[in-house]
């Protein structure tokens, strides 16, 4: 195999990744809707307090942050069926992890001071 060959993805194949990203997408938000439902009504049936408050908004942070990283990985799905080479789909891939492991660290530090706020909401006054 000749070294100086590109790489090169047939159009037709981009065509179909692209419509399987954009169903990917559709089914993740139709799913994302009907665990956010079924949450809702769980959480609506369990008695208000500070408890169940605080934890909350972890769940909707959670739930937040859950649909930026599957956006993310479609995105990242679109970008490469559209790589013209290898170096490309390499750099763009060096590039998605560099910026999710950064994401990945900030939610982990979000999410763990909203659950020291949730814990901590619930602790016995004296």
């Amino acid at each position: 195999m000749p070294q100086n060959q590109p790489f090169e993805i047939p159009q037709q194949l981009r065509e179909l990744a692209e419509r399987n990203v954009e169903q990917a997408r559709a089914a993740y938000g139709q799913f994302m809707d009907a665990m956010a439902q079924a949450t809702g009504r769980w959480m609506a049936a369990m008695p208000s307090n500070e408890m169940t408050s605080g934890f909350k908004v972890v769940q909707e942070q959670a739930i937040q942050f859950a649909n930026q990283n599957a956006e993310a990985c479609l995105a990242l799905t679109s970008e490469l069926a559209n790589a013209k080479d290898i170096q490309d789909v390499l750099a763009i891939q060096s590039r998605f992890a560099q910026t999710q492991m950064q994401a990945y660290a900030l939610q982990a530090q979000e999410l763990g001071r909203l659950m020291a706020e949730a814990a901590q909401s619930v602790q016995p006054r004296s």
